[in-house]
Order: structure tokens, then C-alpha cells, then sequence
């Protein structure tokens, strides 16, 4: 019991710290691919698109050939080690984490941006609050970064050889133990596999979302209750900080209820 504990404690550092490398990349170049025009733009999506369904053991070939000693990368003697399965997952989970960040801003409505600006944010705040906004698209992105790595086991044996205590993944070592008939270990980990994914979702759907705001032609639309829309452009007063364009007073009652949507230039 304490190996299979072992492995699985192995798995969960291996698969985080691969998926955590690729949110730190993965959130910045698809914030940028959703939010900027600029030539190469559609190559480098299509390129994204491509990386989401890219076979793992293709993934595991090409950083295997890369860490040979007889690759360009051999002087750093990574093959058959745990880092050599990070980069491998990272190859994997950056495309996926990538495209769905895309999609997810790509989502929002874009007067949103304009509302920011409007409120005195700077680049860098209109970020944040976009990021803000699309928190759920975005963890979900991350979850399906981590599962893609968390359970694939060509790429893994590839590059790390399955070497018992250091290599050894949850994934490999279910594929072992139905290899040896061992079905009461197999089960054990596929369990405790399946417990984690659990989790996972679980923290995913106990995450509210913000109530959505539109905007059009400098004036404030609600979506929701009335009493919630100020307490919705409160927090982004509270993210970007006081300006002169933020109104003081909102409608008591939602749009087409005769009473006028806002008070106060916006833009």
C-alpha cells in the first residue's frame, strides 16, 4: 500500500508542476492570441488547434529523440528522469490550456474592454479583470490541461523508462499491474486515480461565477437583478481604482422598466 501512496504522490508532483508550467505560459500567449490582431495570428492558432489533439506517444518520440545522448539535448542527461516527463507533459497540456484560454476571453463581450477603459484601467487591469471575469472558463481550462496529463502513459514511459520509486507514474503502474494480473492493485490506483479527478471538479463547481455586465454606446446595461449591478461594477471600481468616469448613481429598476440605465458619462 505505502508503493502504490508512493506513486501516486509521485504522480500528483509530476502532473501539477507540468501543469502549472503551462498556465504560467499557456494564460499569457492566449490572452494575447484573444485579445491582439497581428500577422501570424492564424497560423499560430492553427498551430494551437493542432497541439490540443497531438498524439501523446508523438510527444514522447520527439522529446525522447531530443534527450538521447546522441540529441541535441544529451549533454543535460534528462532522458529516464522525472524532468524529462515534465517537458513531455508540458508539450502536451500547453496547447490544450492555450486554446481554451483563447476561447474563453474570446467569449466575454468585447464592451467589456471598453467599460474597463472607461473606468480608468490601465492594460495590465483590463487584463486582470478579464481574467477575472472568464475564472471558470479558465479553471476549466487548467483541469483539462492537468487531465491530459495526469492519465496518459506514452509519453511517460518514452522519456522516463518506468524506473520503480523515480519514473514510475500512477498511469505506468496501472498499465503493470494489469500486464501482471495484479487486478487489486490496478484497482486500488485506478481508484485513487479517479479520486483525484473527483476532487478536481468538485472544487471546479464549488467556484461561483461574477454576475456578467454588458455595456453599449457608453451607457450601463444590468444582466441580473437590478440591486446586483453595483455591486458588480463595484469590483471592478475596486480593481482599477476611483475615477471621474465612474457614475455615482444607478437605475433602482432594470432596462425597459421606463427609468433611464445610467446616470453619468461612462466612456
Amino acid at each position: 500500500m505505502s508503493e502504490v501512496f508512493q506513486i501516486s504522490q509521485l504522480s500528483l508532483v509530476i502532473s501539477g508542476l507540468a501543469t502549472g508550467i503551462s498556465l504560467l505560459l499557456g494564460l499569457p500567449v492566449g490572452t494575447l492570441l484573444a485579445l491582439s490582431r497581428f500577422p501570424g495570428r492564424p497560423f499560430l492558432l492553427s498551430l494551437v488547434n493542432t497541439g490540443m489533439g497531438l498524439p501523446p506517444v508523438v510527444v514522447g518520440l520527439a522529446v525522447a529523440i531530443s534527450l538521447w545522448r546522441s540529441g541535441p539535448l544529451g549533454d543535460l542527461q534528462l532522458i529516464y528522469t522525472p524532468t524529462a516527463i515534465v517537458i513531455a507533459q508540458v508539450i502536451i497540456a500547453l496547447p490544450v490550456v492555450t486554446g481554451l484560454t483563447t476561447a474563453a476571453l474570446q467569449a466575454l463581450d468585447p464592451r467589456l474592454r471598453l467599460q474597463l477603459y472607461g473606468l480608468g484601467a490601465s492594460r495590465m487591469q483590463m487584463i486582470f479583470s478579464l481574467w477575472r471575469e472568464a475564472r471558470l472558463p479558465l479553471l476549466a481550462a487548467m483541469m483539462a490541461g492537468f487531465g491530459s496529463v495526469i492519465s496518459e502513459v506514452g509519453a511517460s514511459m518514452m522519456v522516463g523508462g518506468n524506473i520503480p520509486g523515480e519514473t514510475r507514474t500512477i498511469a505506468i503502474a496501472i498499465y503493470d499491474r494489469v500486464q501482471a494480473f495484479d487486478n487489486r492493485s490496478a484497482g486500488t490506483m485506478s481508484a485513487i486515480l479517479l479520486l483525484i479527478s473527483m476532487a478536481a471538479i468538485a472544487s471546479w463547481q464549488r467556484t461561483s461565477p461574477v454576475k456578467v455586465c454588458q455595456f453599449r454606446c457608453g451607457s450601463f446595461i444590468g444582466v441580473g437583478r437590478p440591486e446586483e449591478w453595483s455591486s458588480t461594477l463595484a469590483s471592478y471600481s475596486a480593481v482599477v481604482g476611483p475615477s471621474e468616469k465612474t457614475p455615482s448613481t444607478w437605475p433602482a429598476t432594470g432596462p425597459g422598466s421606463g427609468s433611464p440605465t445610467a446616470t453619468g458619462p461612462l466612456l
